[in-house]
């Protein structure tokens, strides 16, 4: 039993041992994953702050994209604003009024190459214009010295029935007009060919359209060439003859054969171009910009105390040839004739 409990105890000792040694690995192992750890937080600490400071940076340069966007947005509303007042000044959108035009006969031409197209030109002048704007006022004096006299007011003082107006005189800028000719030519023997079809190959197209509007049965006549563009399905035919095209164009549809019928629309080919552009601007002599009027009074009346003021001779006035006055909250646009500067209405 002693020998027995010897062996016993001495396996017990090498299982404490192994335990021991167990043990002591494993706190090992324990140290070293706690080492482990301590470095991948101090990893993940610093790898945070890098994050965070580039989100900072990146904070920052969002506020100043933010603030160079909003820059570039007030820059470009300014830039439209100035772009749409320029265009108000220049660009050319009027209506040209209707004319009858009274045919008397044809205007002979050397050559005959005159006779296969139709010309015309049309010389349009816009009218000079001022927008005159609430608490304005325009007076047009029968004598250039008497606006020059005004003019060299700074200020002046309108007497009324209860009270004074200090109104300022200014000279009167119009605003940019211009002056050009249209140069317009219809050829008589061409005429435009359009909503053709992409059905067959180029070369064959052309071909077809040359067979079908030589044909006199049919109102055609005898092809000179055919330009067409397949990007676009249109041609232009020309006819060797006048005559042929006027009165195809009077149809307006025409019927070709693309491997089978198709209507396409036929039109007339206008050739313009724009000559003799000039632009001018100048100021009124006669005519003067009453500005800075307060709406103390009523319209007839404040009229009546403005023409009777500036019709003094004491007051370096002098004859009236017409006033217009625009009350606050209105606009109104002044037009000018060429050859006086007088406002029209």
């Amino acid at each position: 039993m002693v020998e027995k409990a010897d062996d016993q105890k001495g396996c017990t000792l090498l299982e404490k041992y192994d335990e021991e040694d167990a043990k002591a690995n494993a706190q090992r192992r324990m140290l070293s994953l706690a080492n482990e750890q301590e470095g991948r937080q101090r990893a993940f600490a610093e790898e945070m702050k890098t994050v965070q400071d580039k989100v900072l940076d990146m904070s920052k340069v969002k506020l100043e994209m933010e603030n160079e966007l909003k820059r570039l947005h007030d820059e470009l509303e300014s830039k439209k604003a100035e772009a749409a007042k320029l265009k108000q000044k220049f660009e050319i959108d009027a209506t040209i009024p209707h004319r009858e035009v009274k045919f008397t006969g044809p205007h002979l031409y050397e050559g005959v190459d005159n006779y296969r197209s139709i010309r015309g030109v049309f010389a349009i002048s816009q009218t000079p214009t001022l927008l005159l704007t609430g608490g304005q006022a325009v007076i047009a004096f029968e004598d250039e010295t008497v606006a020059s006299q005004i003019l060299k007011l700074a200020k002046c003082s309108v007497a009324c029935e209860q009270t004074v107006l200090t109104v300022k005189p200014k000279r009167i800028c119009l605003n940019p007009t211009v002056l050009f000719e249209i140069h317009l030519e219809v050829p008589k023997n061409e005429l435009k060919v359009t909503d053709i079809p992409a059905v067959t190959s180029e070369e064959r197209t052309k071909t077809s359209l040359e067979l079908s509007f030589c044909r006199a049965s049919t109102g055609g006549g005898e092809v000179e060439r055919v330009e067409y563009d397949a990007t676009d399905g249109s041609a232009v035919i020309t006819f060797l003859h006048t005559g042929v095209a006027e009165n195809l164009v009077q149809r307006g549809k025409y019927n070709v054969n693309l491997n089978k019928q198709v209507a396409v629309k036929v039109e007339p080919i206008y050739k313009y171009k724009l000559l003799q552009f000039q632009t001018f601007c100048g100021t009124s002599k006669r005519t003067v910009l009453i500005d800075d009027i307060e709406d103390d009074e009523d319209v007839e009346d404040l009229l009546d105390y403005l023409e009777i003021h500036f019709q003094k001779p004491s007051n370096y006035g002098g004859e009236i040839e017409c006033i217009k006055y625009i009350p606050g909250q209105k606009a109104q646009q002044a037009f000018f004739q060429l050859n006086s500067t007088a406002p029209q209405k």
